[in-house]
């Protein structure tokens, strides 16, 4: 049987299990995945939580599929670079900002990766999104959001069961 294993990380000022993590987690949990969130609260810096997640990451059965939003989308995005995972799905991915460019990995992850951002996002700029889809061919969906997306999780849940799907078809990435 694959493994399939989903874990989450949130953005600096959220927790494990908010809003758009429980949503994903159902769709995740309906669609047979196991699912895990990270709790980063009290960890500011993203390093880090790059480290936790990796050290989490090596105790599993398998390489996981890597959620993050906001911060959490640099964590996962850094440790998809150092360890094998299926897959990233980002949510308003903190690409390219002063104090996190130069932490980007020089590797930049080959896995299938798959962004949601926002238009109407004033916390990170949707155009770190684009330039990393560029520099990577990641799909990209940009939606008519701000940086949280909660409104549109009945845009996103859609789009993520899709991704899983994918990664459980041999070859379809």
């Amino acid at each position: 049987m694959q493994f399939r294993h989903v874990c989450f990380s949130h953005g600096q000022e959220s927790g494990p299990w908010g809003t758009k993590i429980r949503a994903l987690a159902n769709v995740a949990r309906g669609a047979g995945w196991t699912v895990e969130s990270l709790d980063y609260q009290g960890v500011t810096e993203p390093r880090a939580r790059v480290t936790q997640l990796g050290d989490y990451c090596r105790g599993l059965d398998g390489p996981p599929l890597l959620v993050g939003s906001s911060m959490g989308g640099f964590v996962a995005l850094c440790a998809a670079a150092a360890m094998p995972v299926c897959g990233l799905f980002l949510l308003a991915p903190a690409l390219y900002l002063p104090g996190y460019e130069e932490h980007l990995p020089a590797d930049l992850p080959g896995c299938p990766t798959r962004i949601v951002h926002g238009w109407g996002d004033a916390v990170v700029p949707w155009e770190g999104s684009v330039r990393y889809g560029v520099a990577t061919g990641a799909q990209l969906l940009l939606v008519n959001g701000d940086h949280r997306l909660t409104a549109q999780l009945g845009i996103i849940g859609p789009h993520f069961a899709d991704f899983l799907r994918e990664l459980q078809t041999p070859g379809a990435n």
